[in-house]
């Protein structure tokens, strides 16, 4: 009982990340023990694979719709598992960065969701995959986590990652590669796999490129509000002729403020300096 409550404290306390890590391997241990006792008692059927995977066959996905989803937490593989665990935990932290939990979550739900709407579709619309859409089935979170890597790949493309032996590289030159690498593979095998990771990966730019346009006017709107605290602050003068000290106090401070919301826009609030945060803080104030 100890091991179970320990199991439930630590899942309720993690993060959204480590939380998909656990379902995820929650899901494999059930369905290698499923697995386990069916070659014991020779069974050729896994009821966990059998209703989690996503099948190719429409009217089979008419039967069971809710594996447009459970496909993105199944594993058969240890390779595999190990694989999309290692590349969640590192693309998922860094996601974090830029977005909320809420918010990753949402792209690895709907990035395979995309990744599934786009298998099913391909194995029902390409004539190389239609003859053996009957027994073809769809597993594994690599959907989702394209969603997450392509959506920070796209929001920032210049962000750079160290790797030894090689040096730093852009995010944008990395993304390019995870997507030919599944380009690459669609004749060697798997078609519908590399389709779906694409599906997710298309699903991450689009939201991305979309979302960062609303986010735009959002930057946009709050320098309005303080452009419009600043006209506020009104002095009359006999002179025109000088050039009053709290207009030219005004002048920087609108120029500081822009700089930072331009800096914000960019590259997000983490990259503000502690001085940049407490003008900014103090700016709101006035």
């Amino acid at each position: 009982m100890d091991v179970l409550e320990n199991l439930k404290y630590r899942f309720k306390h993690a993060g959204i990340v480590e939380k998909l890590i656990y379902i995820n391997l929650a899901v494999f241990l059930l369905a290698f023990i499923t697995n386990t006792f069916g070659f014991l008692f020779q069974s050729k059927t896994n009821f966990v694979v059998e209703w989690l995977a996503l099948p190719a066959n429409f009217n089979d996905f008419l039967i069971k719709p809710w594996t447009i989803i459970t496909y993105g937490f199944l594993h058969t593989s240890f390779l595999h598992i190990l694989l999309n665990l290692i590349a969640l935990f590192y693309i998922g932290h860094l996601f974090q960065q830029y977005f909320t939990p809420k918010q990753l979550l949402s792209f690895y739900l709907l990035g395979t969701l995309f990744g599934g709407i786009i298998f099913v579709g391909s194995y029902n619309f390409f004539p190389a995959l239609q003859n053996v859409a009957h027994n073809s089935v769809l597993l594994g979170a690599s959907a989702g986590i394209s969603a997450i890597f392509i959506g920070i790949a796209t929001y920032i493309p210049n962000y750079e990652l160290k790797f030894p032996l090689i040096g730093f590289v852009k995010l944008w030159v990395l993304a390019c590669i995870w997507i030919a690498v599944d380009i690459i593979q669609i004749p060697a095998g798997n078609a519908g796999g590399h389709l779906a990771h694409l599906g997710g990966a298309l699903f991450g730019f689009f939201y991305v490129r979309s979302a960062s346009n609303k986010e735009l006017d959002v930057f946009n709107s709050l320098k309005k509000v303080f452009t419009k605290k600043e006209k506020k602050l009104k002095t009359v003068y006999k002179s025109g002729n000088k050039t009053p000290k709290s207009n030219v106090n005004k002048t920087k401070n609108q120029q500081e403020i822009d700089t930072i919301l331009d800096k914000i826009s960019k590259s997000g609030y983490d990259t503000l300096s502690k001085d940049e945060k407490e003008f900014l803080f103090k700016q709101g104030k006035n």
